[in-house]
């Protein structure tokens, strides 16, 4: 009977790699005539940091958008915690199939933006809790002492009781990090965080990033900031016109970069 039990208990052999959160196949995505993504294909698993480089028209912030559903694709996959998003209709006539699954998606997959987009009618505490009040409908108390905890995390438990306008980039772009936070979502989305602010309200959020990579968070970043990439990420994607024109780990892509293309991009933007 123990040898038995020590029999059933035995570990059974299984794929290591953890199950990816968000998994993307042969995504394309065209507005009218113009190809935005050509056939891509991203897996981001739990507890891994993606990041998409590429020069401006790529489609990196595109295909942010298709991930959590801001935007219809025409073709492909997008598969969420080994579920696919279901699909009605084909070509540009292609719609999501099933509203429910859209909004548990949404909000698994929280999406801070390149301008904050913060409500300035609001406190920076209620920014925070807003989402998960009224979507997921938590308990308001609950939800405050979270989004307080979340607030201290990125450096702003100060700013509570101040409105946006009140706070400089950097401090807004970090309650937007601590919105998203509050949300406890699977992964986050991150679309040229620090794009819109000066270089040293830039590291702010650099370094508030960093924290959540080294916590082990599933994220995926578009970003102009290659030594953020660098530092940050266990994957990066070079997309070129709509497709992967290279992938892999950072010490590679930036190390020994193989394509022309790439080793191209890298030296117009070696100051960052």
């Amino acid at each position: 009977m123990i040898r038995y039990e020590l029999i059933s208990e035995a570990p059974l052999p299984s794929d290591t790699r953890p199950q990816p959160v968000i998994e993307i196949r042969n995504l394309h995505k065209a507005y009218g005539h113009l190809e935005v993504l050509k056939g891509v294909d991203i897996s981001a698993p739990k507890g891994h940091v993606i990041s998409l480089i590429g020069s401006s028209g790529s489609g990196k912030s595109t295909l942010l958008r298709c991930c959590n559903l801001l935007e219809d694709s025409q073709q492909g996959d997008i598969v969420f915690k080994g579920e696919p998003v279901a699909w009605n209709g084909t070509g540009h006539a292609r719609r999501p199939g099933d509203a429910k699954q859209v909004l548990r998606i949404r909000t698994n997959l929280s999406m801070v933006f390149q301008q904050f987009n913060l409500w300035a009618h609001m406190t920076i505490l209620e920014n925070v809790m807003e989402a998960p009040v009224t979507v997921l409908k938590r308990e308001r108390a609950e939800v405050e002492q979270a989004a307080r905890a979340y607030l201290d995390k990125v450096g702003i438990g100060d700013k509570c009781d101040a409105y946006p306008a009140q706070l400089s980039g950097g401090q807004q772009q970090r309650a937007a990090i601590a919105r998203a936070l509050c949300m406890e979502p699977e992964a986050l989305l991150f679309d040229e965080p620090t794009s819109a602010l000066d270089p040293e309200l830039e590291q702010e959020v650099v370094k508030v990033i960093k924290a959540l990579a080294e916590e082990g968070r599933t994220m995926i970043i578009v970003t102009h900031d290659m030594k953020m990439a660098r530092d940050v990420s266990d994957h990066v994607v070079f997309l070129h016109q709509g497709l992967i024109e290279e992938q892999g780990p950072p010490e590679t892509l930036f190390g020994a970069p193989k394509s022309e293309r790439l080793r191209g991009f890298l030296k117009s933007t070696h100051h960052s």
